[in-house]
């Protein structure tokens, strides 16, 4: 599976990483926040360095429906059951700064964008209901949302909302624009490496552990989805989430605004058109990580449901995301607990990553920098705490029953036939649960026990990838690293 947006994407060059290299900040991760957050610094007159494990949108970033938009679904009534008005008042703020800081940097540099409403729709009463008290939530917060019934879809539904003047533009292309403006300001952009370990190195910064040698800093920004440290507890209070795309070239007429269900199973529709072929993209039949045991059935019900309003579809692309919900209903920003203050982490984006990511980088950059903003302050006052891994127990309660489940059925099959092409399942040798799968003829055994925390994976057909249900670390047929907290890759057994 490859997205759209990184089968187009413009080319991003990588630097070289010279081993024992000191920086005043190191940014891990190159998606949308991490660069620019590392863009922030570089032009404040840091020298910056930004080490990226695969290629620059690899993650979540690459993978988006990249909608720049501030109605996210019904996340702003799902704040304000956690939260005051003035904590939602303070999300919608950050939102809007993110928004306008990329569509300003967007105007500046050339980058192209449409500008789109975002219409969240219902089908039935119960989703009606949700669009109502999203409105409420929404004018309370001080989004300026529409209630209404009209949508341009080819089915009926029973209320709309909708937010005016929104954005969607192709990812990759904000990516390479920001990169290239990075650069412009000296700042080092380095492929291929991956972080293993970060540790302090006294008062004046910490030392990054990498495949390609040690890196010193002042500061660590981990721009990684989920944290790659443990400590914070960032992994106990997130719960990872995949969500399915598939990008259709269609001769039917096309809704032309953004456009998500408030019902379920979710369904995204926005359009795009790239090298001069419109698309219509299909999101939705997201799933726990780990936790489903048929992906390539939540792909095909994409096409089949795109089919059934749009006759004239035809797949061109799917692919699928990652994104982690937060325990707390908004982001965890700001500085790790017992990283000695220079190591800083933005996680929880709760699927709405292009706003919450630059957000994100701005505060994290003004932090750095000792700028200030209030609406940062209060909004990521919210940490890590005892009532947030309480109300995430019942949900990881079920996580750690996969892990008994998984080591005992892992143990309970000492044999089985080789898999079909595509395949994959976990037997026992010994005392050892073994992953098999067969991909591209060729037939893999790796170790099907996370790195991270001990967990049995489950095979995903869809993407023919090794997950994790405990924390979403995800690995290839052959057991290298994809993303995760895991900082390793799953050990080879046939060695």
């Amino acid at each position: 599976m490859r997205s759209l947006w990184l089968d187009t994407a413009p080319a991003i060059p990588s630097d070289p990483l010279q081993e024992n290299s000191r920086f005043d900040s190191v940014v891990v991760g190159a998606g949308l926040t991490g660069l620019t957050t590392a863009l922030l610094l570089a032009r404040a007159g840091h020298r910056v360095a930004i080490l990226e494990a695969r290629t620059t949108g690899a993650v979540t970033t690459g993978n988006t429906t990249a909608k720049l938009s501030l109605l996210q679904g019904t996340s702003i009534s799902t704040i304000l059951k956690h939260h005051n008005a003035e904590l939602a008042r303070a999300y919608v703020t950050g939102n809007r700064e993110g928004q306008s800081w990329l569509l300003r940097f967007c105007n500046e540099h050339g980058i192209a964008y449409e500008t789109r409403d975002a219409i969240d729709y219902a089908t039935t009463d119960t989703g009606a209901r949700k669009l109502v008290s999203e409105h409420e939530a929404c004018t309370e917060a001080g989004l300026d949302t529409e209630l209404g019934t009209a949508a341009s879809l080819p089915f009926p539904v029973r209320k709309t909302l909708r937010l005016r003047d929104q954005a969607q533009f192709h990812p990759l292309e904000v990516l390479a624009g920001l990169a290239a403006e990075f650069k412009r300001h000296g700042g080092v952009l380095v492929e291929g490496v991956r972080v293993e370990g970060v540790a302090r190195t006294g008062a004046e910064g910490v030392e990054l552990k990498t495949s390609a040698g040690a890196v010193t800093a002042s500061n660590v920004v981990l721009a990684t989805g989920i944290p790659i440290l443990d400590r914070g507890g960032y992994f106990a209070v997130l719960q990872p989430m995949r969500s399915y795309c598939v990008a259709l070239t269609v001769e039917d007429d096309v809704p032309e605004d953004m456009y998500l269900s408030a019902d379920s199973p979710t369904r995204s529709l926005r359009t795009a058109t790239v090298d001069g072929t419109k698309y219509l993209i299909v999101g939705g039949n997201g799933h726990k990580v780990g936790h489903s045991s048929n992906t390539q059935a939540r792909v095909d019900d994409l096409i089949r449901w795109a089919q059934e309003y749009f006759p004239t579809a035809r797949p061109a692309y799917t692919w699928s995301a990652q994104d982690y919900t937060p325990a707390a209903a908004v982001p965890y920003v700001g500085k790790v607990p017992a990283g000695g203050g220079h190591i800083y982490a933005a996680t929880g984006y709760n699927k709405w990553g292009m706003t919450n990511a630059v957000a994100a980088s701005l505060a994290l950059a003004g932090e750095i920098l000792g700028g200030n903003m209030p609406w940062a302050e209060t909004l990521y006052r919210t940490k890590i705490s005892p009532a947030d891994a309480l109300q995430t127990t019942q949900a990881n309660a079920s996580v750690g029953m996969n892990m008994v489940s998984g080591w005992l059925s892992g143990l309970s099959r000492s044999s089985a036939s080789a898999p079909g092409e595509g395949e994959g399942h976990v037997i026992r040798e010994g005392a050892r649960p073994i992953g098999v799968c067969t991909v591209d003829g060729v037939q893999h055994r790796v170790s099907a026990v996370c790195p991270h925390l001990r967990g049995i994976l489950s095979w995903n057909d869809a993407e023919r990838s090794w997950d994790c249900p405990l924390h979403g670390s995800r690995f290839t047929a052959s057991g290298k690293l994809l993303e995760g907290p895991s900082t390793s890759d799953l050990s080879d057994t046939r060695r």
